[in-house]
C-alpha cells in the first residue's frame, strides 16, 4: 500500500512542526565534499565472543508509569584481569499494556538539525523517560542517518547504508526488528514520473558504491526540516519546486527557494537528472502526487509506514533469537572492544517488553565492549536487539515516582549532567487517564551536608503511577534521630549518619532514608582556586567540591564549610573569600576550609595569577601542523569576537575531513622551541571558544628535564562561543623552567563519526597561578638532629631541649612534631577533642589522626603504613610519614641512633 504525502503533511501540520529555508549559496556542483558516516557495509560481520563468566545482578527497581519500569543492573566482569562492576539500567516497557507506548523524539519543537539534550526531549515532549536515539553526523545538521516514523508518519526515510537496523513498534503493539529500504516517486500531471530518492535527509555518502547523495536525485523536504539549507555539505546545487495542497505554486531553476517550508506543503530538492526532468514535466500551477514506501529486507515486501505507531534508526544488529548476533556492518566506528557507555534497544521473545538500555560510563562504571553488551541484553532477556548512538551520547532520563518532571538517570560520560544534544530520542509516553489516589512518597534530596538545609514535602501518585496534586494533603514531619533536625519549614543536617524522614497524614505515611556525608564518607575536597595573592583587597572565588568514597562529586554548600584564616584576616561570604589585610611579615597565608574535621586549603602568598600571553603583542612565530599530511589548517592572531571584540586571539582551524586514523591540529608556538613558563605553576587558566565539535583538547610542554608533559584542556568540545577553562597543574610534575610548545584538537580514531572533523578554536588570556613549589623555595634551609631516647634536639648547630624523646615502634621512628615544625618554619595544631594534628608548611596542610593510617594532604585522602600515638601523655607522629609529605629529607645513623633531618 502506497502512503500519499499529502496525508503526511496533514498530520505534521497537527504537530505544529515547521522549516526554515534559505538561498543555497554558489552556483558549482561539487564545491566541497560530503563528510562521510562510516567506511565499510556488508551481510555479516563476526563478533568476538562474549565472556561466559560476566554475571548481570539487578540491584533495583523503580517504577516510572503503568506499564514501564527502571531496573537497574551490575554487569560483573573483569577487564584487564581486574575485578569490575559496570552499571547498566533498563526501562523495560509493556507493549500490551494500552496506558504506555514508545514514540519518537525529536530536536526542538520536533524539527529536525535543531539538536537537542534527552531531557530537553522529554520536557518538550511529555516523555516519562526516554533515551537518545539513531546516529548522526556531528559535523552536519544533526539529522538522523535511519529512518523515523512518529505517529504514523514518516518523517526521515532510511539511508542508503548497508547492515543499519530499525526497531520500531505496529500500530496493534508488536516490536519489529529489521532493515528497511526506501521506495518512493513523484508523478507529474503529464503522467511522467520520478523516483525520490528520500524524505528530510542529510549528505551523506552512500553504500556500497559511494558517492554523494544528493547527485542527480529528488529528495522531499517537509516542515519537519529546519535547517536552512536542504541540506548543508551536499556537493550539489540545487532546484527546488514548492508543492502546497497537492498543486506546484513556485519552482526555482539552480538555486533554493528563499523560504520555510509552509505547513500544506513540501519542497522537492532535485540535482543534474532530477532537476532536467523538473524543467521538462513540471510547471507552476500542475498538479503533482508524491507516493512513498518502505521495504522490509526480511520478507522483501512493502511497509506502509502508517502502519507503525513508531520506528527509530540503529546501526548493526547485536541480538537474535536471545543469542549474541554477527554484526551486520562493520563496527570499527564504534569502538567494539573498548570500554565505553552503549544504548540499545531490543524484544523479549514472547513480543510483549521491549528493553531499552544503557551502559554507564562515568566515576562509578567502567563501560562495556560491544560483545560484553551482547552478552549482559541476552542475560536481562533480549530475544532480538540492535545497537543505538553511543559513546558519548548515551542518556538516559526518567521520571521518578509522583514527581512531574524527568531527571537524569546516571551522570554521562560528557562529565556529571553534561549532554550532548542528538538528533532524536526513543521516549516512553502514559496515555493513561486521570487516576485516583494510590500512595504517598516524601520528595526532597537523599543526600546532605552537616549545616545544610533542605525542604521535603509528600507527593502522591495515582492509580497508573502517576503524578497526582497531594498540595491538599496536610502532613507532619518527624526524623528518627537527631541527624537531621526539624526547623518548622524544613530539615537541617546536624550530624554525620542515616535518618529517615517520616511524613504522616491521618492514617497514611510515608518515609525516606537521608544520609547526612561525614567525613568518613569522603575521599577530597577540594576548593576551585587552590592558590591566591595575599594581598588586602583581593577577593577569591572558593567554591569547595566533595568526591566522595563511592565517586560521587558533589558541591558543598557554603553554609556547610567553617574557614580557618591564618596569616591574614578576613572573610568569607557566598563562596567569596576577601583578605581585609594581612598579618605583619606574613610570607604566606593559609585559609583552612573544614568539614566535619576534613580539611583542605587555599594557600596565599605574595604573587598569584599572572597573564602569560594575551596575543596582544605576539613577536614569535606561530603555525599549524599535524601528524596527518591529509589535516590542513590555519593558525593566525585575528580579532576576537563577542566578549573579546577587544582584544586579539590566537584562532585555530582545522580540516581533517581527508584524513584518517588519530589526527591532530596544533597550534605550535615559537617554531619546535615553545615559550618559556619560567615559575613554577600550580594551575593554567585559558579562554577558550569552542565549536562544539567534541574533539578533545589539549596542552604539550616541555619541561626543564626534556620531559613531554601532556596536559588535558577539556575531553570534549562541546561548547559554542567563549568559555575559561582552569587546570589543576599540581598532578602532571612539570620540571620548570618549562615550555609552553602547542595548544592542539585531537579527533581520536574510536568513535571518529561523533565528532566534527573541521571548525575552528581560538584562545586568549593564557594565565598561570603561583604554584606550591614556588611558596617552598622560599623557605629557609635548615638541618635538625635527635637521637632515639634523648630529650634534647639540635637546631642549627644549637641544642635544645624538649619534653619527650624520639622512639621506635614496630621500625618506625616516632617525634614530637611541635619541635620539628618550629625548626623548618612550619605550624602544627592539636584538636584535643578529635586528636587530630594539624601540620602546615609552606604550600602544604597535612592532617593526621591518633590511631589512624588515613591522612590528608591539602584535601586530598591517602594512606600510611603507620599512625600517630600518645606515649606518656605526648602526641607523637610517623617522622617518615611526616617528613616525605612536607618535602624533608631524612637521615639514619644505625650506629649512633641518631636521625638527621634537613630541608
Amino acid at each position: 500500500m502506497l502512503l500519499r504525502h499529502d496525508k503526511a503533511l496533514r498530520i505534521a501540520a497537527v504537530t505544529g512542526k515547521k522549516l526554515l529555508v534559505i538561498t543555497l549559496a554558489g552556483t558549482i556542483i561539487w564545491a566541497q565534499p560530503v563528510m562521510g558516516f562510516m567506511i565499510g557495509g556488508g551481510q555479516s560481520y563476526t563478533a568476538l565472543a562474549a565472556s561466559t563468566t560476566a554475571q548481570a545482578v539487578k540491584v533495583g527497581e523503580q517504577i516510572i508509569t503503568s506499564g514501564a519500569r527502571l531496573l537497574k543492573y551490575e554487569y560483573n566482569t573483569t577487564h584487564a584481569g581486574v575485578a569490575k562492576k559496570i552499571l547498566a539500567d533498563v526501562i523495560e516497557v509493556d507493549l500490551k499494556n494500552p496506558n504506555v507506548k514508545l514514540d519518537v523524539m525529536t530536536g526542538k519543537g520536533g524539527q529536525f538539525a535543531t539538536r537537542q539534550s534527552v531531557l530537553g526531549m522529554t520536557q518538550e515532549t511529555g516523555a516519562v523517560a526516554g533515551v537518545n536515539g539513531d546516529f548522526f553526523n556531528t559535523g552536519l545538521e544533526g539529522a538522523p542517518l535511519g529512518p523515523q516514523v512518529s505517529q504514523g508518519v514518516l518523517m526521515s526515510s532510511p539511508s542508503q547504508l548497508q547492515g543499519m537496523y530499525t526497531f520500531a513498534v505496529t500500530n496493534n503493539g508488536t516490536p519489529v526488528i529489521d532493515e528497511y529500504t526506501f521506495e518512493g516517486s513523484v508523478t507529474a500531471e503529464d503522467g511522467s514520473t520520478f523516483p525520490l530518492a528520500g524524505i528530510n535527509k542529510a549528505a551523506y555518502t552512500p553504500e556500497p558504491n559511494g558517492g554523494y547523495s544528493h547527485v542527480d536525485a529528488m529528495y522531499i523536504y517537509t516542515s519537519a526540516w529546519k535547517a536552512i539549507d536542504r541540506p548543508i555539505n551536499s556537493s550539489t546545487t540545487p532546484t527546488e519546486v514548492l508543492v502546497q495542497n497537492g498543486v506546484i505554486t513556485q519552482i526555482s531553476n539552480n538555486a533554493s527557494l528563499p523560504m520555510a517550508v509552509p505547513q500544506d506543503g513540501y519542497i522537492l530538492r532535485t540535482h543534474g537528472k532530477a532537476a532536467d526532468y523538473v524543467r521538462t514535466h513540471l510547471a507552476v500551477g500542475q498538479k503533482i502526487t508524491a507516493n512513498y514506501q518502505l521495504r522490509s529486507a526480511t520478507t522483501q515486501k512493502l511497509v506502509d509506514p502508517s502502519s507503525f505507531q513508531m520506528m527509530i534508526g540503529g546501526h548493526t544488529i547485536l541480538v537474535d533469537q536471545g543469542k549474541a548476533s554477527a554484526y551486520s556492518r562493520s563496527v570499527s566506528s564504534i569502538s567494539p572492544s573498548s570500554y565505553v557507555a552503549r544504548t540499545a534497544v531490543g524484544y523479549s521473545k514472547d513480543s510483549r517488553y521491549a528493553y531499552i538500555i544503557t551502559v554507564e560510563k562515568n566515576t562509578n562504571s567502567d563501560g562495556m565492549t560491544l560483545t560484553e553488551l551482547q552478552d549482559f541484553m541476552t542475560q536481562v532477556g533480549v530475544w532480538k536487539g540492535i545497537n543505538l548512538d553511543g559513546g558519548g551520547s548515551t542518556t538516559m532520563v526518567n521520571r521518578p515516582l509522583a514527581e512531574t518532571d524527568t531527571v537524569l538517570t546516571f551522570e554521562t560520560s560528557n562529565g556529571g549532567t553534561t549532554q550532548r544534544a542528538v538528533s532524536n530520542g526513543l521516549g516512553v509516553f502514559s496515555v493513561a487517564p486521570q487516576g485516583t489516589l494510590k500512595g504517598l512518597i516524601v520528595s526532597g534530596p537523599k543526600q546532605l551536608f552537616i549545616g545544610q538545609q533542605a525542604s521535603y514535602s509528600l507527593k502522591g501518585y495515582d492509580t497508573y503511577y502517576n503524578p497526582i496534586d497531594a498540595s491538599n494533603i496536610k502532613a507532619n514531619f518527624k526524623s528518627s534521630n537527631a541527624n537531621m533536625v526539624w526547623t518548622g519549614g524544613g530539615f537541617k543536617a546536624a550530624k554525620a549518619g542515616t535518618a529517615t524522614i517520616t511524613a504522616t497524614s491521618g492514617q497514611a505515611s510515608a518515609a525516606m532514608d537521608v544520609k547526612v556525608i561525614g567525613a568518613n564518607d569522603i575521599k577530597s575536597l577540594t576548593v576551585g582556586n587552590q592558590t591566591a595573592p595575599l594581598q588586602a583587597g583581593s577577593t577569591i572565588s572558593v567554591p569547595v567540591t566533595a568526591t566522595l568514597q563511592d565517586g560521587q562529586t558533589i558541591s558543598v554548600p557554603n553554609e556547610s564549610i567553617q574557614w580557618e584564616l591564618i596569616g591574614f584576616q578576613g572573610s568569607s561570604k557566598d563562596g567569596q573569600l576577601t583578605v581585609t589585610s594581612v598579618s605583619p611579615n606574613a610570607k604566606v597565608g593559609y585559609a583552612i576550609a573544614r568539614y566535619d574535621g576534613f580539611s583542605t586549603v587555599v594557600v596565599l602568598s605574595a604573587v598569584g595569577e599572572n597573564v602569560w600571553e594575551d596575543f596582544e603583542n605576539v613577536n614569535y612565530p606561530i603555525n599549524f601542523t599535524s601528524n596527518v599530511p591529509e589535516v590542513t589548517g590555519n593558525v593566525s592572531i585575528t580579532p576576537g569576537t563577542g566578549d573579546h571584540s577587544n582584544s586579539k586571539v590566537l584562532q585555530l582551524q582545522y580540516d581533517m575531513t581527508a584524513g584518517s586514523g588519530k589526527m591532530y591540529a596544533y597550534a605550535q608556538l615559537n617554531g619546535t622551541n615553545g615559550k618559556t613558563i619560567s615559575s613554577p605553576a600550580t594551575s593554567m587558566s585559558i579562554d577558550v571558544m569552542g565549536d562544539s565539535s567534541l574533539n578533545w583538547l589539549r596542552a604539550e610542554v616541555l619541561d626543564k628535564d626534556n620531559k613531554t608533559v601532556y596536559i588535558d584542556l577539556a575531553k570534549q568540545v562541546d561548547w559554542t562561543g567563549w568559555k575559561r577553562l582552569t587546570v589543576d597543574l599540581t598532578g602532571y610534575n612539570i620540571g620548570y623552567p618549562a615550555k609552553l610548545k602547542r595548544l592542539y584538537l585531537v579527533n581520536v580514531e574510536e568513535g571518529q563519526d561523533e565528532r566534527a572533523r573541521t571548525g575552528a578554536v581560538a584562545f586568549d588570556n593564557i594565565k598561570f597561578t603561583v604554584p606550591s613549589e614556588g611558596i617552598d623555595a622560599t623557605l629557609p634551609k635548615n638541618t635538625v638532629q635527635m637521637v632515639l631516647g634523648q630529650k634534647s634536639i639540635i637546631v642549627g648547630g644549637k641544642k635544645q631541649s624538649m619534653d619527650v624523646a624520639p622512639t621506635l615502634k614496630n621500625n618506625s621512628t616516632y617525634v614530637p612534631i611541635r619541635y620539628i615544625m618550629d625548626a623548618f618554619n612550619g605550624s602544627a595544631q592539636w584538636n584535643a577533642n578529635t586528636k587530630t594534628i594539624t601540620v602546615m608548611r609552606g604550600s602544604k596542610l597535612l592532617q593526621i589522626t591518633v590511631g589512624q593510617t588515613d591522612f590528608i594532604l591539602n584535601g586530598k585522602r591517602q594512606k600510611s603504613e603507620v599512625a600517630p600515638m600518645i606515649i606518656q601523655g605526648r602526641t607523637l607522629v610517623p617522622l617518615r610519614l611526616v617528613s616525605e609529605q612536607l618535602g624533608l629529607d631524612v637521615n639514619w645513623e644505625q650506629k649512633t641512633k641518631t636521625i638527621t633531618i634537613h630541608s
